[in-house]
């Protein structure tokens, strides 16, 4: 859906989120979460409260284009997200000694793509409907598309349980598409690289981003340590869908493990280090 506002002005509650970590033993461990593709940090919120809740550092930051008008995210190039992504990871490991990253379908992209230009510093990856590819017949045509018209049909909102409506643009950006697809093309070419723990969580029926993507990507990774938890009760955002407490409460679980994994083999996260 979209609100009213002030060119270049953040809709209201699609505004950056950020918690400190709690007093306990999470509280050095950081977890970066980041949007979709048109969406914004509100499809993310309900996840980062809960990891807040739990005693983890977060931040969400909003992707550069997004969150405003649907023009903005076309004048929005992927060297300016991921730029985003890498600033937010230094604030977020600034304060921690280990720091995950989690994405949503573009921001799912975002974070594979940071694992492979940072594989030190990313303790591990979790990805809920990956994006690297797009079978949709109308997406042939898009090169052409972008070049007669700025806009086209929206994905936003790919939600099974009722009365959920993702805070995203009306419209679809087709200049603002093309730079995601030469994201997806750079993030596949490079999958081989990503040695992070993976975990993905997809759902089985997605109208926006096909489940082969996460075939493809847990396939492609170089990972030795990858998870597969698959979605039965969710569309597209599964993060706002009737399966968020599975990708929330397996996601915390997910942590716990490998931070306990890292601390008995005795290693630290130079994210944490003087940069």
């Amino acid at each position: 859906m979209s609100g009213p506002t002030a060119p270049h002005g953040v809709m209201p509650g699609a505004e950056p989120f950020a918690f400190p970590g709690g007093d306990g033993p999470d509280g050095r461990t950081g977890v970066l979460l980041l949007h979709g593709f048109t969406g914004t940090p509100m499809s993310m919120r309900p996840w980062g409260e809960h990891l807040a809740a739990e005693g983890f550092a977060v931040r969400c930051p909003l992707l550069p284009g997004h969150g405003t008008r649907w023009q903005d995210c076309n004048a929005s190039t992927h060297d300016q997200w991921t730029a985003t992504v890498e600033q937010s990871f230094d604030e977020l490991a600034a304060d921690c000694d280990r720091v995950f990253v989690a994405g949503l379908s573009m921001g799912g992209t975002l974070a594979t793509r940071l694992a492979q230009v940072r594989p030190d510093d990313v303790a591990g990856l979790l990805l809920v409907n990956p994006a690297l590819l797009t079978q949709r017949v109308d997406a042939k045509l898009l090169p052409l598309l972008a070049r007669i018209t700025p806009s086209w049909a929206p994905i936003a909102s790919d939600i099974k349980k009722p009365g959920v409506t993702e805070l995203a643009y009306p419209k679809l950006p087709t200049r603002a598409m093309m730079q995601l697809r030469g994201l997806w093309a750079a993030t596949r070419a490079d999958l081989g690289t990503v040695t992070a723990p993976v975990i993905v969580f997809h759902s089985t029926e997605d109208h926006v981003v096909e489940p082969v993507n996460s075939t493809i990507l847990l396939a492609g990774v170089g990972s030795t340590d990858t998870t597969e938890v698959l979605l039965e009760d969710s569309y597209h955002v599964a993060t706002l869908d009737n399966d968020a407490p599975t990708i929330f409460a397996g996601s915390v679980d997910w942590i716990r493990a490998h931070v306990r994994a890292g601390d008995d083999q005795g290693t630290g996260n130079a994210a944490a280090e003087p940069r």
